[in-house]
């Protein structure tokens, strides 16, 4: 296990409501949910578990009860059809990325470290951070900052990087960082770094585009009454979270039958998001900026 699972006891309280149930880690990381998930199941509960890093692997649980498939969480549903067809009882997502990731420096997702700027959470993908910002617009790239990093002057960091990258390919984080100096504030120079390689990594994976066919697997796979419970870690992903617990879309559009009776697969389980304690996050600055949502299947 290489991160402390954030926000343990009120995520697994809130999903597991039957010991003897099927249930889904749909990003099993470094397997802290994973174990606490089947620590409350009896001998008749399965998980599955899902991880597109082939790092997590090696945090594998040796348990009969649990299956670790290394693939995209957007494929929950093909998988839940093979592995229990029935349906699931709950389904537990953690959008943070690993800080197994994070602390690899040749993986590139931190600028922390100097190395290749790469970023890909399952490494056989094809685009890297790198190609990314060798290769799209100027528009493109001010689009990717302003929508996944909500990055302060994204057009002016947009144009530093397409400057740069005329005299001399941006091929490590160093390089990256050098690229957009001009535009980080003196105040607040690692924040700002930060968002920036938020929208980067957002991109390279895909992960706004996953959340959805994840959310919408989600809905097809949990039986009536089962559970959805998500963490989030920025404004973006817990909005689409938020607004597809309500209304069964990530715009957060509410649609009626003929009878005016709300199609939404969900009800939403209590008002405010949970949030980390004080003690948590003194523990765990990973768990600062974390939102638990759950909701409830109906029919």
């Amino acid at each position: 296990m290489y991160h402390n699972p954030v926000l343990l006891h009120e995520s697994i309280s809130a999903l597991v409501n039957n010991p003897s149930g099927s249930y889904a880690d749909a990003t099993f990381g470094g397997g802290g949910h994973s174990a606490a998930i089947l620590a409350s199941l009896g001998p008749e509960g399965r998980l599955l578990a899902f991880d597109r890093d082939a790092d997590a692997a090696r945090n594998a649980l040796k348990d009969k009860r649990f299956t670790l498939i290394h693939n995209n969480f957007r494929f929950i549903h093909n998988y839940v059809l093979l592995h229990a067809p029935e349906g699931l009882d709950g389904i537990l997502a953690d959008l943070g990325v690993s800080s197994h990731q994070f602390d690899t420096a040749e993986r590139g997702f931190s600028f922390r470290y100097n190395a290749a700027l790469d970023m890909r959470m399952n490494v056989q993908g094809e685009r890297t951070a790198a190609d990314i910002v060798n290769s799209y617009t100027q528009d493109e790239l001010e689009r990717i900052l302003r929508l996944y990093g909500e990055v302060e002057n994204p057009r002016r960091v947009a144009s530093l990087i397409v400057t740069a990258r005329e005299l001399s390919p941006i091929l490590t984080t160093e390089d990256l960082d050098n690229a957009i100096a001009a535009a980080l504030p003196s105040f607040a120079e690692h924040k700002f770094l930060a968002k920036v390689y938020q929208a980067l990594r957002i991109e390279v994976n895909a992960e706004m585009r996953s959340l959805e066919k994840f959310l919408e697997g989600s809905a097809a796979s949990l039986k009536t009454g089962g559970r959805l419970v998500i963490i989030t870690y920025h404004s973006l992903e817990d909005r689409m979270v938020k607004n597809f617990m309500r209304t069964g879309n990530v715009e957060g559009e509410e649609h009626k039958d003929i009878y005016g009776r709300k199609l939404a697969p969900f009800k939403p389980l209590g008002g405010k998001p949970i949030l980390p304690s004080e003690e948590e996050i003194a523990g765990n600055t990973r768990a600062r900026s974390a939102k638990l949502r759950i909701a409830e299947r109906i029919n």
